[in-house]
């Protein structure tokens, strides 16, 4: 699910950056999922007139690089993909999005709280509460083979007003009345 969210991610970062023309999605080329994340990013830029430059990273030393690849390409903001990998680099991340002084959105609440500038993605603790009621049924005797697909319904934005000071930005009234939390 959280890769499907990928075009709403783009959408709300070129909300907070109307002028940017050219933004990059930093994936992990091992994950599986990265294809089509990129698909449905390079669609959802082609409808909003912006390009996306795809740069994959699996380390720390191509994490940095990327980074620095960054300013080259003339990168205006950048999309973090939703990656294990990514969450447990997410101070390396939030720390080089800084130093480079570029928009970024990832897809964890976390990740914001952390610093970063914005996140959006499924309520975490909301799956965990309805993985809970899942296992509830199973173990009252419904077959799991009989038991619905659940996806998240519920997403969370967060905007974090400190880290966008920082970078010189200014968060439009509608993104701050459409996020769920807001770090002052």
């Amino acid at each position: 699910m959280n890769v499907e969210l990928g075009p709403k991610r783009l959408a709300l970062l070129h909300t907070l950056v109307p002028t940017a023309t050219k933004f990059a999605l930093l994936a992990n080329p091992d994950n599986p999922y990265t294809g089509a994340l990129v698909a449905d990013l390079r669609a959802s830029a082609a409808s909003i007139g912006v390009t996306i430059e795809v740069l994959t990273a699996n380390t720390n030393s191509e994490i940095d690089a990327a980074f620095e690849s960054l300013a080259q390409k003339h990168v205006d903001a950048l999309v973090v993909s939703p990656d294990n990998l990514f969450s447990n680099r997410r101070v390396q991340l939030i720390t080089l999005s800084s130093r480079h002084a570029v928009p970024t959105i990832y897809s964890f609440r976390e990740d914001a709280e952390a610093g970063g500038l914005m996140s959006y993605g499924a309520d975490i603790p909301g799956e965990y509460r309805d993985v809970g009621i899942y296992v509830g049924r199973i173990l009252k005797g419904e077959k799991p083979a009989e038991l619905p697909v659940v996806q998240p319904t519920k997403f969370e934005f967060v905007v974090n007003q400190q880290t966008a000071k920082t970078l010189g930005l200014r968060i439009p009234p509608a993104l701050l009345t459409a996020a769920d939390k807001v770090i002052e």
